[in-house]
């Protein structure tokens, strides 16, 4: 992508900022400089603004959070419209920038620096906007308390309890830029999605919706305030006035969700373009995970049909953003879970149990799990490069029940909890607790792998086509012994990082024996290897890895034919990471994150309980339906 640029200044910029060869560890030290000073630039421009509005001396927060509860966020005092808007642009821009950048790690391999990878500019600035948000929803309220939940700050300064919730969030998450640089100096580069530092990166944008949620929930009981701007940004007058209809509420909420229902997929993003570097069934466990929490949340606050809008707002954001990163930019595509079975199954189930939460999301994670994973099988074979396969049948409907039972109790408790209506503390923590430790244990037996000892693979090119410089081939595997492969998950050829992707599935001649349908990649920067995953077997054999200087690797060729062991494919596909780093350390600082996280998710469960108990439930139950009013 960059050498599409090469014309445009910023391209220079970015050049002039990189060093000459692409590190395996941390970052040039002049770009942390430059990054860490632009960070607290932002930073301190932010602090100004808020003290201005707060102390008088400026005005503008005023003017923008009184134009945004007219406008985008009508129906909301402008504490809480204004960073709705905020978040919700920022969300977008990060979500674009992150499917960007991971395209652009699998086609070209790391980057010569944080400055010179063009995508990392959206996933700052989307991050920022989402800590921004937060601290202007602590800010914005003056003179008044916003709402009964909200949090004191000092003696006479309250701060909503979604705002304070969404700043922490989007700080989570933007610590984790600094800290993948910490981590890369440590362990190497781990060329994963989902290492440690990345998840903090991902997760604290996706959770944020659900500080978002909060807030939303907070500035609907302050409500607007008719006539008086000012006053609609402290939070002050009489509730009720000048309430948006019905249906801006329906769609508000509805994106709300379908923007969780984002956020929660992000997870996945490693099998969307299919290069996992974990189990199959972990992607099945994913998508069931997302879709119970967020359409049962959807179905439950949203009203009749909020579960189906859900994926449709769903579709629009993350497939357009496939649309943007792979035709319009010319990256990779992604592919797209469905997520329309499962939205059904949470339409089909709150017919009978709309008035059971707790049942409606335990018997719609079930049908998720079941009805919805033989759907996601269909649409896998057409829309995935690794379809799913009979060799993760059993496992997976296990994993996605889990996934699906334990999402929907978390999607029917945020929503209940939204609108005052939480179970008893002790149930609704013990509910909260059994589901994350379920989501956990599935996640570890997933995690579960093993490596063989005695096999290997003989390799035999045919069709040899080009020069060194773009040399490439068809292959014929045999592996040995013939029977230690029986129904693979997948066997496929993988080559990545050489400015593209190829990913294809091996066709089976006999036991044992297999060839390929599409010559492969075996030049350049091109690292191609064989990957087999058969049950909790994930091993690769390399075909033909480049010159690595950083690392001090030397160049595997790829000779007319070869036999090599069968490996562990970590080795191959994240070369980068450090073999002289003790296990202990690793574990210390993964634990370190590890807790970080948990205490993220508590303070949201904390959130969500808070609204719940100090919030009245907004009216009764009509029917199936809730009535949704201030």
């Amino acid at each position: 992508m960059l050498d599409r640029l090469s014309d445009t200044g910023l391209t220079v910029a970015l050049r002039l900022a990189a060093p000459e060869e692409k590190p395996a560890g941390g970052a040039a030290l002049d770009q942390i400089v430059i990054a860490t000073g632009g960070a607290a630039l932002l930073t301190a421009f932010l602090l100004v603004f808020g003290w201005g509005h707060r102390t008088g001396r400026i005005t503008l927060l005023t003017r923008l959070a009184a134009f945004a509860q007219r406008g985008p966020g009508r129906g909301l005092p402008g504490w809480a419209a204004l960073p709705s808007m905020v978040a919700f642009l920022s969300l977008i821009t990060a979500l674009l920038g992150m499917y960007w950048d991971i395209s652009l790690h699998i086609s070209h391999g790391r980057d010569e620096g944080p400055l010179a990878n063009i995508a990392h500019y959206p996933i700052l600035i989307g991050l920022f906007g989402i800590f921004t948000a937060g601290v202007l929803a602590v800010a914005l309220p003056k003179g008044e308390r916003p709402g009964p939940a909200a949090v004191r700050i000092t003696r006479d300064w309250y701060a909503p309890a979604g705002g304070v919730l969404l700043a922490g969030a989007g700080f989570y998450a933007l610590l984790g830029f600094p800290l993948d640089d910490v981590w890369h100096r440590i362990f190497g580069q781990d060329v994963t999605l989902w290492g440690p530092t990345h998840l903090m990166l991902i997760g604290g944008a996706g959770l944020s919706l659900v500080a978002m949620m909060i807030l939303e929930r907070e500035g609907r009981q302050a409500g607007p305030v008719a006539g008086d701007p000012a006053a609609a940004v402290a939070g002050t007058g009489a509730a009720g006035a000048a309430q948006p209809p019905a249906w801006a509420r329906y769609v508000r909420r509805g994106m709300l969700a379908g923007g969780l229902l984002i956020g929660l997929s992000v997870f996945q993003a490693e099998y969307d373009f299919g290069v996992p570097q974990f189990r199959l069934v972990h992607q099945p466990l994913l998508i069931a995970l997302a879709a119970g929490c967020a359409l049962v949340a959807a179905r439950l606050w949203v009203g009749r049909g909020g579960a189906i809008f859900a994926v449709v707002f769903y579709m629009l954001i993350r497939g357009g953003v496939s649309v943007v990163v792979g035709p319009v930019i010319g990256e990779l595509w992604a592919s797209v879970p469905l997520y329309f079975a499962e939205a059904l199954c949470v339409e089909l189930a709150a017919l009978v149990l709309a008035r059971r939460p707790i049942a409606l999301g335990a018997v719609s994670g079930l049908l998720i799990g079941t009805a919805g994973f033989a759907a996601e099988f269909g649409w896998s074979q057409f829309a995935m490069r690794l379809p799913w396969t009979g060799d993760i049948l059993a496992e997976s409907v296990i994993m996605a029940v889990a996934g699906g039972v334990a999402g929907g109790l978390c999607g029917a408790m945020l929503a209940e909890g939204l609108e005052g209506r939480l179970p008893r503390p002790a149930v609704s923590r013990a509910l909260f607790a059994a589901a994350l430790v379920g989501v956990a244990a599935a996640v570890a037996n997933g995690l579960v792998i093993s490596v063989p000892t005695d096999q290997k693979a003989a390799v035999t090119l045919t069709d040899v086509q080009g020069g060194p410089a773009e040399r490439t081939a068809h292959a014929r595997v045999e592996l040995a012994p013939g029977d230690a492969v029986r129904d693979p998950a997948w066997i496929a050829i993988t080559g990545w990082q050489g400015q593209g992707l190829h990913v294809e599935p091996l066709i089976r001649e006999r036991e044992g024996v297999y060839r390929t349908s599409e010559p492969m990649p075996l030049h350049g920067d091109w690292k191609t290897l064989i990957r087999i995953h058969d049950g909790r077997t994930l091993a690769g054999v390399p075909i033909y890895l480049p010159a690595d200087p950083a690392i001090g690797a030397k160049e595997l060729t790829a000779p007319q034919s070869f036999t090599r062991d069968v490996q562990s494919e970590k080795k191959i596909l994240q070369r980068e990471l450090k073999s002289d780093v003790p296990g202990w350390l690793w574990l210390a600082c993964s634990s370190v994150v590890l807790f970080c996280t948990l205490v993220l998710v508590i303070a949201l469960g904390w959130g969500v309980s808070r609204v719940s108990r100090v919030i009245p439930a907004p009216a009764a139950r009509t029917g199936d339906r809730q009535k949704v009013t201030a």
